[in-house]
């Protein structure tokens, strides 16, 4: 088909209908890759969708992804099953005497564990998840205080996997010199204004802002009725509530933070590589447990596998996500949409219309590491055929992955976030979005203005 057609948008567009129409976010990626193959190769599209799943599936960056998110599901069920999840939060419930301190202590800690937003998303949900439910916290706010401190803070702060990836993809892709990738990427952070906005509206609407939107009832409901959990969430707090069933109450504080320091520390000792970082941690926590007698052999790998298995929904959704991305990819529709706003490009405009541009693209894909992989080699032509602001187009990039990564209804941090708060993808997200849809118009409003200057 023709790729310089708007048709391109269609896919996209189904599966955000689908996604508030159903409030689910599978079947409607499904349904979007399968739309997407048929405008392809409509006489071959079953087979096309079985070759896309089958070069999803074998890609190293998908693997990674699927490891990490089971791997992460095993540590969690380790610190459930040991009681040491639950010795973290007793410890945390002597500090937390209300309702704001017990959201400001989830977002202190999503800014301590700055190395990875996995990291960030699924440590802070599971551990603080008993804490905010004592002052009857709505499981979607949560999902947004820790939301807002995983993506937005591990941008933000150049020791991370986002600052290497970054800045080894400006490195080739000459918007910085060898050896100056990670240099270039500090520069920006001034001028990364989504993730700056994102984060500091955290303590303004705990302490200050009220509720409003979607995200109010859902307080209004926890706060009236004490039920927590969302109405059709209640398998996925179950399936939690299942790995702790049976918790020794011999785990202390230490079993819970030195893990958590592991992993933190690890990652970082291997070049940010969460993976070895998992798996040292997982490996010590092994022999730990084991030699401490927090838990048998047998309950220890028992619930390794057990952990695996109940991110297997959120893996389902990432990699129909991933699936996805990979059909957008075929049909252009990065392209697509650079090469029409491209009349409308000047020097000063530029890092509004690529936060603007490219937060839709990364917020309708879902993917908000691989697109800009494709279309960061045309925004760096862009820039330097326009003589625009590097630095600040370079921001408005940055903080326009962290935009899609933040509000997007399928993307890995938003399923992740919602598996650890005890949500559904769909109920973090659409009560998400106004806050991150402001947050967003702040942003773009600063590019406007700087751009200009």
């Amino acid at each position: 088909m023709d790729t310089n057609s708007s048709l391109v948008l269609l896919p996209t567009a189904m599966v955000l209908i689908l996604a508030l129409w159903t409030r689910r976010a599978l079947e409607p990626l499904v349904f979007g890759a399968f739309v997407g193959t048929l405008m392809i190769d409509p006489g071959n599209a079953l087979s096309s969708i079985t070759e896309t799943l089958m070069t999803v599936m074998t890609d190293e960056d998908v693997a990674w992804v699927i490891m990490v998110c089971g791997l992460m599901g095993s540590i969690i069920a380790l610190l459930l099953k040991s009681g040491s999840s639950r010795a973290f939060a007793s410890s945390m419930m002597r500090f937390t005497t209300s309702k704001p301190r017990a959201l400001m202590g989830c977002w202190f800690m999503g800014i301590i564990l700055f190395v990875d937003d996995y990291l960030n998303s699924l440590a802070v949900g599971t551990s603080m998840r008993q804490v905010t439910d004592r002052f009857k916290t709505s499981r979607e706010m949560l999902a947004y205080v820790i939301d807002s401190t995983a993506a937005p803070i591990s941008v933000l702060i150049p020791i991370s996997t986002w600052a290497v990836f970054f800045g080894a993809l400006m490195e080739k892709n000459g918007v910085a010199e060898t050896g100056q990738g990670v240099f270039t990427y500090i520069k920006a952070i001034p001028f990364m204004f989504y993730p700056w906005v994102a984060v500091i509206m955290v303590p303004l609407f705990i302490w200050i802002i009220p509720s409003f939107g979607p995200m109010k009832k859902a307080e209004q409901r926890a706060e009236k009725t004490g039920q927590c959990i969302p109405p059709g969430a209640e398998h996925i707090d179950q399936e939690i509530g299942h790995l702790e069933d049976g918790a020794r109450t011999n785990g202390t504080l230490w079993t819970f933070l030195l893990p958590m320091a592991s992993l933190a520390f690890f990652t970082w000792w291997f070049d940010f590589d969460f993976l070895m970082g998992i798996f040292v941690t997982l490996g010590g926590m092994i022999v730990g447990f084991i030699g401490l007698k927090k838990l048998s052999a047998k309950q220890t790998f028992d619930n390794i596998l057990s952990g695996f298995k109940s991110m297997l929904d959120a893996l389902a959704v990432l990699v129909a996500a991933f699936v996805f991305n990979e059909v957008n990819t075929a049909l252009g529709l990065a392209d697509y949409v650079i090469l029409t706003a491209q009349p409308l490009i000047s020097a000063e405009m530029l890092p509004f219309i690529i936060f603007t541009i490219m937060g839709f693209v990364s917020f309708a894909t879902g993917s908000n590491w691989g697109v800009f992989v494709i279309i960061l080699p045309i925004v760096t032509v862009l820039g330097h055929n326009l003589d625009a602001n590097m630095t600040l187009v370079v921001g408005a990039t940055l903080s326009a992955s962290t935009f899609g990564s933040h509000a997007c209804f399928y993307s890995d941090a938003t399923v992740l976030t919602a598996q650890a708060s005890g949500c559904t993808p769909f109920q973090h997200a659409f009560t998400q979005l106004p806050y991150a849809a402001l947050a967003g118009c702040i942003a773009a409003a600063g590019y406007l203005v700087l751009g200009h200057m």
